[in-house]
C-alpha cells in the first residue's frame, strides 16, 4: 500500500525454458479440453464444437514443417516458434501447471502474475522454504516444464528492475547488460512522423517505469545520449522533449524536477492502456463489428504510398495539390470527398534477404531425401514407413 513493502519482502521471477517447443502435445491438448470444456456455452465456441476444436489444434501441432539445407522437417515436439496458436496453447498448459503456486500466493496474501513464459512474485516467506517451493514446481513436470529462478530483494523482470529499498518499491527501466544503445536512425527512410514519435514513447516508457523523479531524470538523460548517437539533432530532441512535458501539462518536473508532479505524471500514465491493449481492444472491436455490414463511406478516399526520401518525399502534398486542382471544383461529385494518404515503409534488408518460403520448385519436388534424425525434429525420410 502507498508503495510500501515489508523490508524482509522478497521478489521472485523465473522463466520457463524453451517452453513453446518443450510443451507436451498431448498434456497440453489435454488442458486445452478441459479449458474448453469450462468456457464454452453448450459445449460450443463460437460455432465449433470442442470436438472440432481439438481436432483442428492436433493437425495445427502434426503439420509443422520447415525446410532447411534443402530438405524438409517435420516438428514431432511441442510447438512452433513464433506461432499465434503454440503461444495459446502454451498459455492454457501455463495455467494448469501454475495452479498450486497462484492458490499459495493468495493464502499468503501475495502477488502472482505471468507473461507467458515469465513470472513475477512477492513473498515474505524464508529463502529456503521459497526455493524449496520453486524446486518442488520443478519437479512437477521435469521432462516439459524446467524453471530458473531468482530471489533477491532486487530483481529485473522483462523491462523493468524492481527493487525493496528498506520496504520502499523502487522501479527504474530496465536493459540487458549487452543491449546496445541503438535506436532506429534519424538518417533512416523512414517517414518523419516515426522519428517525431520515438522521444516521446522513449519518456512514456520512462515515466511509466521510474518510480521517483530522480530516477526518472537519469533515464531522460540515457534517452538523450542513444538518440543523439544515431544521429537525432539536439535542436529536434529539445522541442519533442519538451513537446511530452507540455502535452502531459508537466513542464514543472522538466525545469525544476518537481517529485509531486511527477508522482502524478506517473500515476496517470501507469494505469493507461499500452499500445498492445490499445490493439487488443480494436481486435475486439471489429471482431464483434464482423457480424454487422459496412456501409462503404463515400466520403473518404483511402490511398497508400512507399515512403521514400528524394522527390517523392512531398508526395501527400504534391497529391492534394493536383487532388484540389483538378477534382475539387464546383460541381465536381468528388469535391467532398476527403483523403487518407498513408506512407507504407520500403522494405528492409531483412526482407529482401531472408528468404522465409522455400522455392517452388522443392515444394513439388517429390524425391525422398536422406538425413539424420534429431531429438525434436524429424526427416520426412524418417518418418516413412519402412518397406
Amino acid at each position: 500500500e502507498n508503495g510500501h513493502l515489508l523490508p524482509t519482502t522478497h521478489f521472485v521471477t523465473f522463466d520457463v525454458t524453451d517452453l513453446y517447443t518443450m510443451i507436451p502435445r498431448n498434456g497440453a491438448l489435454e488442458a486445452l479440453g478441459r479449458f474448453l470444456v469450462k468456457t464454452s456455452t453448450g459445449g460450443k465456441i463460437g460455432n465449433l464444437s470442442i470436438d472440432t476444436i481439438l481436432k483442428l489444434a492436433r493437425l495445427v501441432l502434426d503439420t509443422n514443417y520447415f525446410v532447411y539445407n534443402n530438405k524438409y522437417y517435420r516438428q514431432i515436439k511441442g510447438g512452433a516458434m513464433g506461432s499465434a496458436f503454440t503461444m495459446t496453447l502454451a498459455n492454457v498448459y501455463m495455467l494448469e501447471w501454475e495452479q498450486p503456486l497462484i492458490e499459495l500466493q493468495a493464502q499468503q496474501g501475495e502477488i502472482y502474475g505471468r507473461y507467458i513464459d515469465d513470472v513475477f512474485m512477492t513473498s515474505n516467506m524464508s529463502t529456503n522454504v521459497i526455493h524449496d517451493k520453486l524446486d518442488w514446481m520443478n519437479q512437477k513436470d521435469h521432462k516439459h516444464i524446467k524453471i530458473t529462478y531468482s530471489v533477491d530483494l532486487k530483481v529485473e523482470f522483462l523491462d523493468v528492475q524492481i527493487e525493496n529499498h528498506h520496504g520502499l518499491l523502487k522501479t527504474s527501466v530496465y536493459r540487458k547488460p549487452a543491449a546496445e544503445p541503438y535506436i532506429l536512425p534519424y538518417s533512416s527512410d523512414h517517414p518523419h512522423h516515426i522519428h517525431m514519435n520515438i522521444p516521446y514513447e522513449a519518456l512514456l516508457q520512462a515515466a511509466r517505469l521510474c518510480s521517483d523523479v530522480y530516477t526518472f531524470d537519469k533515464e531522460r538523460l540515457d534517452i538523450e545520449i542513444k538518440l543523439l548517437l544515431n544521429g537525432y539533432p539536439p535542436q529536434f530532441l529539445k522541442y519533442h522533449f519538451n513537446r511530452f512535458f507540455r502535452l502531459n501539462q508537466v513542464l514543472e518536473v522538466c525545469t525544476e524536477l518537481d517529485a509531486h508532479k511527477y508522482q502524478m505524471l506517473h500515476q496517470k500514465l501507469l494505469y493507461l492502456p499500452t499500445r498492445r491493449e490499445k490493439k487488443y481492444q480494436r481486435q475486439t472491436t471489429d471482431e464483434n463489428d464482423n457480424s454487422i455490414d459496412k456501409q462503404w463511406n463515400r466520403k473518404i478516399l483511402m490511398l497508400s504510398h512507399t515512403y521514400e526520401s528524394g522527390p517523392s518525399k512531398n508526395f501527400r502534398r504534391e497529391f492534394r495539390k493536383l487532388w484540389t486542382k483538378y477534382y475539387v471544383y464546383k460541381g465536381s461529385v468528388v469535391k467532398n470527398v476527403r483523403t487518407m494518404i498513408t506512407a507504407l515503409n520500403n522494405p528492409s534488408l531483412n526482407d529482401l534477404l531472408v528468404r522465409k518460403k522455400p522455392p517452388a520448385s522443392l515444394l513439388t519436388k517429390m524425391e525422398i531425401l536422406l538425413s539424420p534424425p534429431s531429438s525434436k525434429i524429424e526427416s520426412e525420410q524418417d518418418t516413412e514407413p519402412k518397406k
